[in-house]
């Protein structure tokens, strides 16, 4: 039997449905990535039109608007969207030449500015090249085409880990190689804070220190002291899917804003030890609920 509109979309749908039910536990990774998410995440600077362009159907990963209408694959979520997806098949199967969908072009791959309905159908019946207008935002970020913004994120954070061993020899320098952010942004706030130590170092100084020592003596007094209270009091078990650096930075930065709001003068351990002792009553609290939630139900089956 030859493929009509109506059982190609009911393909399509059924592929989403498939799709969403392989990622119950993380529905976020069947999720269609952001266009404007990513574009806050690498910050590109110009913008540069490009004209049209055949370009490769698998390297189109996202939208711009219609991000919650498909999947990550472009398979159609919603069954209201079955007429019109339906139309874009059939001017397919009929040979019928349709207009060239709308793209911006980021690090190397694609988000749909118009024609999200033609994309679909296109990734559906295996397409691999589409007539596009282009529209490209410049960035020193390549990335390769993944499917999830988790996938994209990890990619982005890879890149900044290099950017900031190259610049600042940081490796060299201490023989630490394992400076591992998960949040992007993150090792310019570590940057940041290599300044800053270095600034107070120099403080009533008459030869300012070089970068290569104010890292160094970042590294032996701030970050280890701090990564081994962290590791001290466990507290990384309670954050999901974070490393210590990035605990660090968060600890760090919110001690910083307690004491400056207070006038306080609490140090890193007193603080991280507090944390824990919250985190503690939090879970005998839940334990608490939890056993007298059962206990109440015994009394009422035993009635």
């Amino acid at each position: 039997m030859l493929p009509t509109p109506s059982s190609d979309f009911s393909r399509a749908r059924s592929k989403a449905l498939i799709n969403e039910m392989q990622h119950l536990l993380n529905p976020e990774e069947a999720q269609m990535i952001s266009f404007n998410q990513i574009k806050q995440i690498i910050k590109p600077e110009n913008e540069t039109y490009m004209g049209m362009q055949a370009i490769p159907v698998s390297k189109i990963v996202g939208s711009e608007g219609r991000y919650k209408d498909f999947d990550n694959q472009f398979f159609p979520k919603n069954s209201f969207m079955k007429e019109r997806w339906e139309r874009v098949d059939s001017a397919i199967i009929n040979d019928i030449v349709l207009p060239p969908i709308r793209v911006y072009e980021l690090a190397g791959l694609y988000f749909v500015r118009d024609g999200n309905h033609r994309v679909s159908v296109a990734k559906s019946k295996g397409v691999e090249f589409i007539d596009a207008e282009v529209v490209s935002l410049q960035t020193e970020v390549r990335l390769s085409p993944v499917h999830t913004l988790t996938g994209i994120t990890k990619q982005i954070v890879n890149y900044e880990k290099r950017n900031f061993y190259f610049e600042t020899s940081y490796g060299d320098i201490t023989d630490y190689w394992n400076l591992d952010l998960s949040i992007p942004g993150q090792y310019d706030i570590i940057y940041q804070h290599i300044l800053t130590h270095k600034y107070f170092i120099n403080m009533g100084k008459k030869e300012e220190i070089s970068m290569e020592q104010a890292i160094k003596s970042w590294h032996t007094t701030v970050f280890l002291p701090a990564i081994a209270i962290i590791e001290k009091y466990n507290i990384i078990k309670y954050i999901k899917n974070r490393t210590t650096g990035d605990l660090y930075i968060y600890l760090v930065d919110s001690l910083y804003q307690i004491n400056e709001k207070f006038g306080a003068e609490i140090q890193l351990e007193t603080f991280v030890a507090d944390i824990k002792q919250d985190y503690k009553w939090s879970l005998m609290k839940k334990i608490r609920n939890f056993k007298n939630k059962c206990l109440l139900r015994i009394k009422k089956t035993s009635k």
